[in-house]
């Protein structure tokens, strides 16, 4: 029965997708005991306006006031009592950004916060990865999205800090990501490399769970750079409707998990890590493990 749990939604807007996730606990359960309720994707593509024109056209916005109502028709469908609503890089870059979020919020009563890459990365690191991982050690939790790229680092179980890139995958098809962004992430990642010794990866994001998923690794978590690798010199040649044909792969999935794949071979190039640990979980998870976690403090 739906009435039976408790229900909390987080609604992530992003430049390749919009997404939807509710997850629930049952009475006396702990925030570790989330189940997945429903979990949808809308692939809108804000960020091919936003990053080629600087502004979100009026046909997106029409889609994406569509989809947030019919997320909101669905929380409450699942009596939703907890949500929290965050918009990443093409909202925050497009001019009109804020004035869609505030025409949603009139229409729908949905509050949409248009987030920096900070606080992006923080919620990121707020899905409880550390809860994952060996308590000493250093890693970075690198996020790759259409717009940006956030890397967090973490050290004997501590978040020591957070990084923003304008580096995304439907920003590298724009042609719009600029050297000197390039530079400063090769740069940071040089120094994260001799400041931490043995550094390690941890990825995320929906193009490394399904190159993770393509390698056919199903153990531990782990995928090697060299697969990786591999994947990338044998998508990249191909075009995107090759890659739909050949590897099963969706129209909005073929096109930008070549980008996704060259950011993550130049951070770990950089680092010199053989492997990245794949967990699947990202911003959205943050989202619901923070909301959840307020609640059963307050009640």
């Amino acid at each position: 029965m739906l009435e039976s749990k408790l229900n909390f939604a987080a609604i992530d807007i992003g430049s390749n997708a919009v997404r939807l996730l509710i997850k629930g606990i049952r009475p006396g359960e702990t925030v570790n005991e989330l189940t997945k309720c429903v979990m949808l994707r809308i692939p809108l593509r804000l960020g091919e306006d936003s990053f080629s024109d600087g502004r979100i056209s009026t046909e997106k916005q029409k889609q994406l006031m569509r989809t947030i109502r019919a997320f909101r028709l669905l929380m409450k469908v699942f009596n939703v009592v907890s949500y929290r609503a965050c918009a990443t890089s093409a909202m925050r870059d497009a001019v009109n950004g804020g004035r869609i979020a505030d025409r949603i919020y009139a229409k729908t009563g949905i509050r949409i916060e248009v987030i920096d890459g900070v606080e992006e990365a923080r919620i990121v690191y707020d899905s409880h990865i550390g809860d994952l991982l060996e308590s000493q050690g250093s890693y970075i939790y690198v996020d790759v999205g259409g717009g940006s790229t956030e890397v967090s680092l973490i050290h004997d179980g501590t978040l020591i800090s957070s990084r923003s890139y304008d580096v995304g995958t439907v920003r590298m098809l724009s042609g719009k990501v600029k050297e000197r962004t390039w530079e400063m992430l090769r740069d940071d990642m040089d120094q994260l490399k001799n400041e931490y010794p043995g550094i390690q990866i941890i990825g995320s994001g929906g193009n490394i769970n399904k190159l993770y998923s393509l390698a056919g690794k199903r153990d531990n978590a782990r995928l090697a750079v060299s697969e990786l690798r591999r994947w990338y010199d044998l998508l990249r040649p191909l075009d995107p409707e090759q890659r739909m044909e050949r590897f099963k792969l969706n129209p909005d999935r073929a096109d930008v998990i070549v980008p996704a794949a060259e950011i993550f071979l130049t951070i770990a190039d950089r680092i010199g890590a053989d492997s990245i640990f794949v967990p699947t979980i990202g911003i959205i998870d943050g989202l619901i493990h923070t909301l959840c976690s307020n609640y059963l403090k307050t009640h």
